[in-house]
């Protein structure tokens, strides 16, 4: 009798448990699925891959041949005062690593205010006006240096926003091996705007979504 009642007791979880699995199977897609209900659309890829196709060889940036009297090109910082900087040894196998950005940041209020006052903007701006803006981002091997740094106005767009845009998504490319760290660099150096215009509107969302606090 008592092995009897065992038998049910046991029969009885294993209906639940198959039970179960059928219910949250057809209420979840299989796992492969899911992924790529998070994943951007392939389009953009290609596009993005054409930009950079461009850049052949070792990244070469212009020299800093200004340090006052800059003056922003729409969302584009003066090439003269701003051309981009980075640092030389970093890899996409470092930069890639959780908290990296955290570990090389470093800009004094000192270097904040000379980067204000090179473009003639009053530092501190208003709240949400400008941001203090690595044109290389730390995430993509950019530095520190006055050469990488302008402040970027948020508004008319495209501006601060729609660049972190572009920089998440070059990021995940780079870290994913689908793109090259010396061509991304040299591309959101001198026009990061054609990548913006090169995403989808459904990647742009799902970015602008995704990373709400994202900052280089």
């Amino acid at each position: 009798m008592h092995f009897s009642r065992r038998h049910l007791l046991l029969s009885l979880i294993g209906a639940l448990v198959i039970f179960n699995a059928l219910v949250w199977g057809a209420l979840l897609p299989p796992p492969k699925q899911l992924l790529q209900t998070l994943s951007l659309e392939s389009q953009s890829g290609p596009r993005v891959a054409a930009l950079l196709a461009a850049y052949q060889g070792p990244l070469v940036l212009p020299a800093v041949t200004k340090t006052s009297g800059c003056a922003v090109n729409g969302a584009l910082p003066d090439a003269a005062c701003t051309p981009g900087a980075v640092f030389p040894d970093a890899t996409p196998a470092e930069v890639c690593v959780p908290g990296y950005t955290k570990q090389v940041r470093s800009v004094s209020t000192k270097l904040r205010k000379q980067v204000y006052a090179a473009y003639a903007i009053d530092y501190p701006p208003p709240t949400g006006t400008y941001e203090l803006d690595h044109l290389i981002p730390l995430a993509l091997g950019g530095n520190n240096e006055a050469a990488n740094l302008f402040p970027e106005a948020r508004d008319p767009a495209p501006g601060f926003k729609e660049k972190d845009v572009v920089e998440v998504y070059l990021y995940g490319e780079l870290c994913a091996g689908h793109v090259n760290m010396a061509a991304a660099q040299a591309q959101i150096a001198g026009n990061w705007m054609a990548v913006y215009q090169a995403l989808s509107p459904t990647d742009i969302a799902t970015l602008k979504a995704k990373y709400k606090s994202w900052s280089n």
